[in-house]
């Protein structure tokens, strides 16, 4: 993608555990398996798969919260992967989050305008005249008025904990938003009116986002490509209007009939657990296709789009012909 506002390349993650309240021998729990995608400028990336599944651990990478081994390059910067400890300013003005649950997101003992000047202050950001100006326009923007900047977060609805957590997460005019299940804590009429607000702040800032999800049916309406992870892996990339309306992974189809309302009736056996496999299908234990080669060797991604449609890319044997080519 030559309009690249994030590449990634190789990234992988793994978390260490003990058992018996820590006195246990250390075990290393694999979360991400060599991912490798690109989101471009100005394009809602959805992310979508089961909790577990990794998701969360790759935002985190983004924003520098964790280690990981791999590349990210964000603008033409290169994300340290030793995690936040080592995390840029630089970095931090171009990405920014909104997390899933705003009320611990944001901090009961200040005020509205306090939190939402804070960024602008940690950077050394404009006069404290400026800074209540910017505070003042951007709570008209994110749908609330400025008399708001007195109240604190007991005061505040959920959906209007969340506008607020959007406004802290603008204030440095970032180039990268990273929203994780922003909308799942929520009402589904208050939901649906913040993800309205976040189409409106993409079309008229020109955001891009990294927008995190196991609802297939909500990121389907709000991004432009969705990658569909298990086990620390993407099993389909593809343009949102593909994936949602040609599924070509079993596990995408089960997501999408739960998206709908049915339970993921095809699919037996336990979620993701956060643990890839490094051999074999991940998907193999609960696949309702599986055949007895598909246990011994990883897949790669295939496309398996037209010529002349964009890249649907599907990490699945039976798309494959026995000479390696994809099937029409």
């Amino acid at each position: 993608m030559s309009n690249a506002l994030v590449v990634i390349k190789n990234l992988s993650n793994t978390y260490r555990t003990r058992s018996y309240g820590g006195f246990g021998r250390e075990v290393i729990r694999p979360v991400l398996d060599h991912i490798t995608l690109e989101i471009g400028q100005g394009e809602i990336f959805g992310l979508v798969g089961e909790s577990g599944c990794g998701k969360t651990s790759l935002g985190n990478s983004l924003l520098g919260l964790i280690a990981y081994e791999g590349d990210i390059i964000i603008d033409g910067l290169r994300q340290n992967h030793q995690g936040r400890l080592k995390r840029s300013k630089a970095l931090a003005r171009k990405v920014q989050a909104v997390f899933q649950d705003p009320g611990a997101a944001l901090n009961p003992a200040k005020t509205i305008g306090w939190l939402m000047e804070e960024p602008l202050r940690i950077h050394g950001i404009g006069t404290k005249q400026e800074r209540i100006k910017k505070v003042d326009a951007m709570l008209h923007r994110v749908g609330l008025d400025p008399g708001y900047k007195t109240r604190r977060i007991h005061e505040l609805s959920g959906g209007q904990k969340q506008r607020v957590c959007i406004g802290c997460a603008l204030m440095l005019e970032p180039k990268l938003i990273v929203a994780d299940e922003a909308v799942s804590s929520l009402d589904v009429s208050v939901g649906a009116q913040i993800l309205n607000l976040f189409q409106d702040l993409h079309q008229s800032l020109g955001l891009g986002m990294l927008f995190i999800s196991h609802n297939l049916h909500v990121v389907y309406h709000l991004c432009h490509r969705i990658g569909v992870m298990y086990k620390g892996q993407i099993l389909e990339l593809g343009t949102a209007q593909a994936v949602y309306s040609h599924p070509g992974h079993p596990y995408t189809q089960a997501l999408l009939e739960a998206a709908l309302g049915s339970e993921l009736s095809d699919v037996s056996g336990q979620p993701s657990e956060g643990l890839y496999q490094k051999q074999g299908c991940s998907f193999v234990a609960r696949c309702p296709w599986k055949r007895p080669g598909c246990g011994k060797t990883t897949p790669r991604l295939i496309n398996i789009a037209p010529p002349e449609a964009p890249p649907q890319e599907v990490r699945c044997f039976l798309l494959h012909t026995e000479e390696g080519k994809v099937k029409k």
